[in-house]
């Protein structure tokens, strides 16, 4: 089938490098032209692992194009997807669906026979419907319809999850949608992957239900690690005892600073404002956005306490995307930590294997080469984010390097006794605190 990709975001680029790869026909469209020739010659905007190969393979077979002409590639689409970005709107914190609108206005003027109009974006229940409006105002002779395909891509392991993921959710009117569908996700139909179709606000719905669920989970999960610290519990032995019912399940079940990335903050948010719209307030989704809001603070008394305060200390912060395996730093714990540490005159010498660029942009700190680099000479260490190269640090060298061996640990990667036998005082979350043995 011939797609045309509308935006070459996060989402955009991931899913039409995957389905060129299902061997489909895709045009991925972007109106930054710089972008779309850095994308040409094979220079990825993102940081995702194994997306640059994807691209170039199909690329090279081709299967994937890029451009910022939209007319004639929507033209000759069998489907189009919206894949812009839906950022929280200023004011009211509801999705600012602009871009959503503005790409099905261009999709109207170039339809040409039948065309399914697909929302990839994450967007409020009723947008389909509004999206549908607004093509039919503009071109009322059109033959299209429009679904609703949401995405469920985690950023480090996207490609994999598109290639095998637990669902694909299809909010569809007609039959005749229907089947387009299933020969887009033919591969994964074949593959006997659950493909769940429904209607488009109930596809809506489940995107932003999901993500609210599991940033619950995590907000769970971090209030149950404050709890096991005053009363002398192990979180990672709490999470792995409720983890194993399968009624629960054990993932996101893993205490640290908080939530963030583009998706559980602005969609939790989202939903609570579609919730109040609706006269449906959703009491517990509040309560989580409040204590995650509230998280990050917590965190930085944490550090403040364990280094006895930080006006004029060295801190090495290892970290600062809100995840590993991408350079992704919107909502990271970090721009909210690391900013009040400074404030209390605290110097922050940090580093982060990819998402440095970006964080030198939003932070005023120091970056380095490496870790060893970051924790030379520094008053103690702080690990913001889990990326594997921290889990695996030479501690005696580590040790030497540090004027004092403190290390605040938020993601919970290292043992406790491990720490201590060698010669920390360390802190993590949910957990007894370790003091240096010997």
């Amino acid at each position: 089938m011939k797609i045309a990709m509308m935006g070459t975001g996060y989402v955009g680029l991931v899913s039409g490098a995957c389905f060129s790869e299902f061997g489909h026909h895709v045009v991925c469209i972007d109106k930054d032209a710089s972008k779309i020739d850095r994308l040409r010659s094979g220079r990825m905007p993102i940081y995702e692992p194994g997306l640059a190969e994807v691209v170039a393979d199909n690329v090279k077979a081709a299967r994937l194009f890029f451009t910022t002409g939209i007319a004639t590639s929507v033209h000759d689409a069998d489907a189009v997807f919206i894949a812009v970005g839906t950022p929280s709107r200023r004011g009211d914190g509801h999705a600012d669906l602009s871009y959503v609108f503005a790409a099905a206005e261009e999709i109207a003027a170039s339809l040409d026979g039948y065309t399914v109009v697909i929302t990839k974006s994450t967007v409020p229940v009723g947008t389909g419907q509004r999206i549908e409006e607004t093509i039919r105002r503009i071109r009322p002779d059109a033959d299209f319809d429009v679904c609703s395909n949401p995405e469920f891509l985690r950023e480090g392991s996207a490609i994999e999850d598109f290639r095998r993921p637990d669902r694909v959710v299809c909010g569809v009117a007609n039959e005749r949608a229907r089947a387009v569908m299933r020969e887009l996700y033919r591969p994964l139909y074949l593959n006997e992957t659950p493909m769940l179709f429904t209607s488009r606000e109930t596809a809506e719905m489940i995107k932003y239900a999901a993500n609210a669920f599991l940033a619950t989970k995590i907000t769970f999960i971090n209030e149950v690690a404050d709890l096991c610290e005053q009363v002398g519990a192990d979180v990672q032995d709490v999470a792995r005892g409720i983890g194993l019912d399968g009624r629960i399940g054990s993932k996101f079940l893993h205490a640290g600073p908080g939530y963030g990335g583009s998706c559980f903050p602005k969609d939790t948010l989202a939903l609570l404002r579609t919730a109040e719209l609706a006269g449906a307030p959703m009491r517990i989704v509040q309560a989580v956005k409040d204590v995650n809001d509230a998280r990050k603070e917590r965190m930085v008394d944490k550090i403040v306490a364990a280094f006895g305060g930080v006006a004029g200390k060295t801190i090495a912060v290892l970290g600062l995307t809100f995840k590993p395996n991408t350079d992704d730093m919107r909502d990271a714990p970090s721009l909210v930590i690391v900013p009040e540490l400074a404030k209390q005159g605290a110097v922050i010498h940090a580093y982060d294997p990819e998402g440095m660029r970006e964080a030198e942009k939003l932070l005023s700190i120091r970056c380095f080469d490496d870790a060893y680099s970051a924790i030379s000479n520094a008053d103690g260490v702080v690990i913001l984010t889990e990326w594997n190269e921290f889990r695996a640090l030479d501690l005696r060298k580590a040790r030497e390097l540090l004027k004092q061996p403190l290390m605040i640990d938020l993601r919970n990667i290292y043992r406790p006794e491990e720490m201590a036998r060698e010669g920390f005082a360390y802190f993590s979350i949910g957990r007894p605190a370790a003091q240096a043995s010997g």
